[in-house]
């Protein structure tokens, strides 16, 4: 669809992008294109302009999520290790309401998940650690932890087959 980049979706959820860059590799290394405003600013990927980008890194079974709010873009992907990525709908009036998707994220094979406003967004490091990165739209000012919403991990309506049984978790997510 693109000239740098495959555009998919979700299998689960129309509204989730998947998106995968071309990648170009030699004897040194390889490189990609993570973002490019021109492809962002067409009306299949929304119209959106990033406000802000975060890094986390995590030791192997850190568990961060499911988290997420009603007004925020998040574009997601894995800039070092692996990382089991879970994607779960939160919208109450949604056909796909407590369903997930969940997505397997290596550096070595750059992948960028497009979540919407009103999914939560949770992955777990299954590499020795991992780099993630978020990139953030939305209108107004960033609803930081205290006005998101948060999902247990392990609820059993979901039922998500995380491949570690003891993670590793913060406060919040316990």
């Amino acid at each position: 669809m693109y000239s740098d980049f495959k555009v998919s979706r979700s299998e689960i959820f129309s509204e989730v992008t998947i998106i995968e860059p071309d990648v170009f590799q030699d004897h040194r290394g390889f490189l990609y294109t993570d973002y490019l405003k021109s492809i962002f600013q067409e009306e299949t990927l929304h119209h959106l302009s990033f406000d802000h980008s975060k890094y986390a890194y995590n030791n192997k079974n850190v568990l961060r999520g499911v988290h997420g709010d009603f007004e925020s873009w998040k574009l997601v992907n894995c800039v070092y290790g692996n990382i089991f990525q879970v994607v779960v709908d939160n919208r109450p009036d949604s056909g796909t309401y407590m369903k997930y998707d969940t997505f397997e994220l290596d550096y070595k094979s750059p992948k960028m998940v497009l979540i919407p406003p009103g999914f939560g967004n949770a992955f777990l490091v299954t590499s020795d650690y991992a780099i993630y990165n978020y990139k953030l739209s939305y209108i107004g000012n960033y609803n930081d932890y205290d006005q998101q919403f948060t999902i247990k991990w392990n609820d059993p309506k979901l039922n998500i087959p995380w491949p570690c049984e003891n993670p590793v978790l913060s406060n919040r997510d316990k």
